[in-house]
């Protein structure tokens, strides 16, 4: 299984009741779970999150991140310096790397890992910036490409709606994370790892609440998916199955079954 982790696990605050004793009777009977995890960080300081959250280590063999996914663009374009967007605690991001980050008028490219402060600011607050950037044809590295998660109840902008607005403006933008392919290239190494050996890709599943990333990301890659379309996701309107099927038609995407929430 590729399971998501906000959304699926847990909404940042809490973890949903039933998602843990679901992945371990899953573990125990059909085989390996890598959480897969849009988070612009590196999947080494995730188990501590998880634990926080009360999230067993029994729950799931191995982490992805858009992170990890994200590291080999950012390398592939030193050592020209990089104009950030996003907050302090992505910093693990750059551990290791020789970066130096510079103004917009000095930097090679735009690293973007998110608004610097999600709690207060929104997506437009960006555009100055994101235009200077642009006109002069700045490649934007996006770290996470989720416009938003459903943070204990309340809707958080992520780096994904700042790389829609630059996209607008003409500027170009590269993903690592879902539903873009090197964050699964990752995920099934990390599968095959757990597993001990090959696993065909019919035999994974992906679960998640994102049509834009998770769904969207498992159609691409020929990978059976569910849709958690309950209230601590980010699925919009009725949870009903005529209200399911017209969103996922409306996205252009597939799932072959949708829940409530994660349950065994």
């Amino acid at each position: 299984m590729l399971c998501d982790a906000w959304g699926v696990v847990h909404n940042g605050v809490t973890l949903f009741p039933g998602a843990a004793d679901a992945m371990i009777e899953f573990r125990k009977s059909r085989g390996p779970i890598v959480i897969l995890t849009n988070a612009p960080r590196p999947s080494s300081i995730i188990p501590g999150q998880l634990d926080r959250l009360g999230l067993p280590r029994a729950a799931y063999d191995s982490i992805v991140t858009s992170g990890d996914a994200t590291r080999a663009e950012i390398e592939a374009r030193l050592p020209a310096p990089a104009y950030r967007i996003g907050p302090e605690k992505d910093d693990p991001l750059f551990e290791g790397l020789a970066i130096e980050f510079a103004s917009v008028a000095d930097a090679g490219f735009v690293v973007c890992t998110g608004l610097v402060d999600d709690q207060h600011d929104a997506p437009e607050d960006y555009c100055p910036v994101l235009e200077e950037a642009a006109a002069r044809n700045l490649t934007m590295v996006c770290a996470n490409p989720d416009v938003v998660v459903n943070w204990g109840g309340r809707i958080i902008w992520c780096a994904g709606a700042l790389a829609q607005i630059y996209q607008q403006l003409g500027g170009d933008v590269v993903y690592g994370g879902k539903p873009h392919a090197p964050i699964y290239r990752i995920a099934h190494a990390a599968i095959e790892n757990a597993h001990g050996g090959p696993i065909d890709p019919s035999r994974v599943l992906a679960i998640g609440d994102g049509l834009a990333t998770d769904i969207e990301g498992a159609n691409r890659q020929a990978i059976d998916a569910v849709l958690v379309a309950g209230a601590g996701g980010i699925h919009e309107g009725s949870a009903d199955a005529a209200s399911i099927a017209a969103r996922l038609e409306e996205a252009n995407v597939h799932a072959i079954a949708a829940a409530e929430r994660l349950t065994w």
